[in-house]
């Protein structure tokens, strides 16, 4: 099957400008005041986006929403997991987005291999799978963002500026189901025992970031919540990070799904 493909140039008859929903000040040239700081780029350059799914109709979709936001640079697009490696392999880029079920393996794989290639990269799993365990599997291999196909309804653009800008786009019905998950003691393991040695390192206050973290919250949004300065929350959640040797929100999320420490 012939695919035509999108650029900008073709697209506005065929998908509405999202990033209108902010308002722009083009004539200005002042990028600064269009968007929240946790919707904008990187200074200078958009952010270098590449999408893996075996759907091309989901596939042309999300492109068709990213190719037409001055914020996003979309590096490519790949159906499979062999092309996803070869694009993974051949790109600069900040952020995949890549389904879990491809026809010739798992985005599990690809993720894992992004981080072996790119470990400063970020990954967005979309699944049309609403599972609880597949979530976390994807969180521990690395990704930082999680959405259902059937239950997204938001931006794909934000959902990329989000987890570029530290936050951990899941769509909602999932993310109060994992948080939930959080409150309700372990059946394997008693309460008596989940004060672990990684927990007490922890102080009270790392405790409160990386609770906020795991809820998707940003760094503006951690130091507004908890009165203090933007540098104070990067500070902590360097520490989390060393104390807990991770080396991004995404593992730190896992750590804390699996080892309790909220």
């Amino acid at each position: 099957m012939n695919e035509t493909p999108i650029t900008r140039d073709v697209l506005p008859s065929m998908f509405p400008v999202v990033a209108g929903s902010f308002g722009t000040n083009e004539s200005s040239g002042d990028s600064s005041s269009m968007w929240p700081d946790f919707f904008t780029s990187a200074p200078g350059r958009p952010v270098r986006v590449i999408v893996i799914d075996d759907d091309p109709h989901i596939r042309n979709v999300i492109v068709g929403e990213l190719v037409m936001d001055q914020r996003i640079d979309l590096v490519g697009q790949a159906g499979s997991l062999r092309e996803g490696r070869k694009l993974i392999r051949t790109s600069e880029f900040d952020v995949m987005i890549v389904d879990l079920n491809l026809g010739d393996g798992t985005g599990f794989t690809l993720i894992e291999y992004m981080k072996t290639k790119h470990s400063q990269a970020e990954a967005i799993v979309l699944s049309v799978m609403d599972n609880d365990d597949r979530a976390l599997r994807a969180f521990e291999v690395g990704a930082t963002g999680y959405l259902i196909k059937n239950s997204w309804f938001g931006s794909f653009t934000n959902a990329v500026l989000q987890v570029f800008n530290g936050g951990a786009p899941i769509t909602p019905t999932l993310a109060r189901r994992l948080l939930r998950r959080l409150e309700q003691p372990s059946v394997e393991e008693p309460a008596s025992k989940r004060t672990t040695a990684e927990y007490s390192v922890l102080s009270t206050r790392e405790r409160e970031v990386l609770r906020l973290i795991a809820r998707g919250h940003t760094c503006p949004d951690i130091a507004d919540r908890l009165s203090l300065s933007a540098q104070t929350v990067n500070t902590h959640i360097r520490n989390i990070y060393r104390k807990l040797q991770v080396r991004s929100r995404g593992d730190a999320v896992n750590v804390a799904m699996s080892q309790l420490l909220l």
